[in-house]
């Protein structure tokens, strides 16, 4: 089967438009996965490797939210616009438009992971599964951990990054300079990155309103609308199998994850141990053999 999409098309969402892809067949009877990138602003691109689930039989829909990719864009939306529960609903009416709502497992990477979660933990009755992949239970586990990591750069880039968030000049070659530091080691360890993470992160810097609101200008400097969000209430209530996905030197880091392996009743974790942030990219092959032994067991 090819990786080509077996669809595409937008659905309404309010007044504004979803985009997706569908790759393999809805009507298969298996339980169609459904990717919820990271971000939030970031777009489906760089998960489309995913797309090669549906060569064993997994149908798979990709969606860009709102604000990104081929969905509405809004770059004159205010930072109260942006909430976790307009996400939640797009991600509600798209299973509803697409008729998938009966049967389907969520794969949720990053800031995907904790709104996953937070879908999840809602108890729907169609969802199979749930895979939270790269994600923390919360942003100020993140911020600690961040901290951590950053700590352990080599000599002088913190120091760099440090100044220019005090004086508001993030968008400096200098900062960006230091940030990719980071990012080489805790985002993407291979080089050069793959086309797929350029595609997602070229969408960023075109239209970085929702990042920026709800992130921040870098990935360890988060002072936008999420600073303070955590799902830890909730992953107690997520009642279907769970995978856990994180890589050894992910930004992600262990401790961000452990309430995820602690709370949730009927879970499992898979640590990629030659991965950063995105193993799925970092190590493939055996990504997708994770991935399909987790699916085969839902059916």
């Amino acid at each position: 089967m090819s990786l080509s999409p077996s669809a595409k098309g937008t659905v309404e969402f309010g007044e504004h438009r979803t985009w997706y892809r569908v790759t393999g067949d809805l009507r298969s009877g298996l339980p169609v996965l459904v990717a919820v990138h990271g971000g939030p602003g970031s777009t489906h691109d760089y998960l489309l490797n995913l797309a090669s689930l549906a060569e064993i039989g997994w149908p798979v829909v990709h969606y860009d939210q709102i604000g990104n990719g081929g969905s509405s864009h809004l770059p004159d939306r205010g930072a109260e616009f942006w909430t976790v529960e307009l996400f939640l609903n797009e991600l509600d009416n798209l299973l509803c438009s697409l008729g998938i709502a009966d049967n389907y497992v969520l794969f949720g990477q990053s800031w995907g992971g904790m709104l996953s979660a937070k879908h999840a933990s809602a108890k729907p009755a169609g969802l199979r599964g749930l895979i939270i992949a790269n994600a923390p239970a919360s942003y100020p586990l993140w911020l600690n951990e961040m901290k951590v990591l950053r700590e352990q750069l080599p000599p002088g880039v913190n120091e760099v990054l440090l100044r220019h968030e005090a004086a508001g000049t993030t968008e400096s070659h200098e900062y960006v300079d230091a940030m990719t530091v980071f990012y080489n080691k805790h985002v993407c360890r291979l080089a050069p990155w793959p086309r797929d993470i350029m595609a997602s992160l070229s969408e960023v810097y075109n239209n970085p309103t929702v990042y920026q609101s709800m992130n921040g200008p870098s990935e360890f400097h988060v002072i936008g609308t999420l600073r303070d969000w955590s799902v830890l209430d909730c992953i107690a209530d997520i009642s279907v199998p769970s995978l856990l996905i994180s890589g050894r030197y992910d930004e992600a880091t262990p401790a961000t994850v452990q309430p995820f392996h602690d709370l949730i009743p009927d879970v499992r974790w898979e640590i990629f141990e030659e991965s950063s942030h995105l193993p799925h990219l970092e190590e493939p092959e055996r990504f997708i053999e994770v991935m399909a032994e987790f699916l085969k067991h839902l059916d």
